[in-house]
């Protein structure tokens, strides 16, 4: 599983999006999820970017941008983030933003 830690109307999130989708369309039917955490304001924008992105996974945001709780929770000091957990909840890598699917094709 991958937390996809970012701000959907910040420009170098929305331009990591396609490596995010094309990691999540090669690696979905193999025991590979993703869980999108917006750090965002605006949630009419927040689903827009969404659906235009066509980011098909689930998503969450409590909304409160840089006040949510999970960028302590997570140590993310800037977005994108994300935060790759093996089955067992543990986590196995971190940061690997532009880099996700060689991660994935390297644990095959």
């Amino acid at each position: 599983m991958c937390y996809w830690i970012l701000g959907l109307l910040v420009s170098p999130c929305r331009k990591e999006n396609p490596n995010v989708v094309n990691a999540f369309q090669q690696y979905k039917d193999k025991n590979f999820t993703i869980v999108g955490i917006s750090l965002d304001k605006d949630k009419a924008k927040w689903q827009k970017a969404i659906a235009d992105d066509h980011l098909t996974w689930a998503h969450v945001s409590d909304l409160k941008y840089w006040d949510s709780e999970i960028p302590a929770l997570y140590g993310v000091r800037g977005i994108p983030a994300n935060v790759l957990l093996d089955p067992n909840g543990v986590i196995i890598a971190k940061n690997i933003t532009g880099r996700l699917t060689e991660y994935l094709e390297g644990s095959d």
